[in-house]
């Protein structure tokens, strides 16, 4: 049969989600923890790839695998094999043609930045930082000109692996709550470092280095010598995928309720 899992993790451990021969990556924990379970060797895919130290609040994988479990064992035993700072959410059996990837309409990801004059301590690892005072109306006239399809050349990494630069962006929610600002993004698909890159460039604006239309010249040079530099993976969280309802799987991860700057 097909599961899909819904994972959460902290990513500061990690070497980000993909195998690598080191072992360090969330796929490497969950997928031995999954081959322990079903005395059998697991093979996972994902529904978006993230960087070292970025974190997880429901990532969606899939696999096949002839051992029959109920939907509780699926939650219970791997999480009785897994590191601390990995969880199985949820799991769930979805027909054959189910794909973790393919079958997303859109992905979400959520930056915490804290706006203070003093670094982080407590929450090191799970906020960004400026020291800079930011102005929200400055950086959601930016985020206007940011919306619909574009080419995002100016924000992608060169390893990136995508065969098009071209994505639709759906939506920038910006909001505070003290000293923490959270920004929501929303795209059919991102480039490699792209959320990195445009968080670069929304903190050079919002702090007023640069102006809010400056964000048109950068989309219009499909450069990335064009952009800001690429902000800090921390703070960064990957919200998950939107899936159609007829697959039945949850859409609101319940971890987002608990980042700092929630409303």
């Amino acid at each position: 049969m097909r599961l899909a899992l819904g994972i959460s993790y902290n990513g500061l451990a990690y070497q980000g989600w993909q195998s690598q021969s080191s072992g360090q990556t969330v796929q490497d924990k969950l997928e031995k923890a999954l081959s322990e379970f079903t005395g059998q060797r697991v093979s996972t895919l994902c529904a978006g790839r993230t960087d070292a130290g970025v974190h997880g609040l429901m990532q969606v994988i899939h696999f096949d695998t002839p051992a029959q479990r109920p939907e509780a064992n699926w939650v219970r035993g791997p999480n009785a094999l897994l590191p601390h700072d990995i969880a199985v959410q949820w799991a769930k059996e979805v027909p054959p043609e189910f794909h973790c990837r393919a079958s997303a309409s859109s992905r979400r990801y959520a930056y915490v930045v804290l706006d203070s004059p003093v670094r982080p301590s407590i929450d090191q690892g799970r906020v960004g930082w400026v020291y800079r005072p930011l102005n929200l109306e400055r950086m959601q006239q930016a985020a206007q000109h940011l919306l619909g399809e574009h080419d995002f050349s100016s924000f992608r990494a060169s390893a990136c692996q995508a065969l098009s630069p071209v994505k639709t962006l759906m939506r920038i929610d910006i909001s505070r709550r003290g000293a923490y600002w959270r920004f929501e993004f929303e795209a059919n698909a991102f480039l490699h470092h792209m959320i990195r890159n445009l968080m670069g460039c929304l903190i050079l604006i919002g702090d007023g280095r640069k102006e809010p239309d400056w964000i048109l010249e950068v989309l219009a040079a499909r450069d990335r010598d064009a952009a800001a530099p690429t902000f800090s993976p921390y703070g960064l969280y990957f919200v998950g995928p939107r899936y159609e309802a007829r697959w039945g799987l949850p859409e609101h991860p319940t971890l987002l309720d608990g980042l700092p700057g929630a409303l």
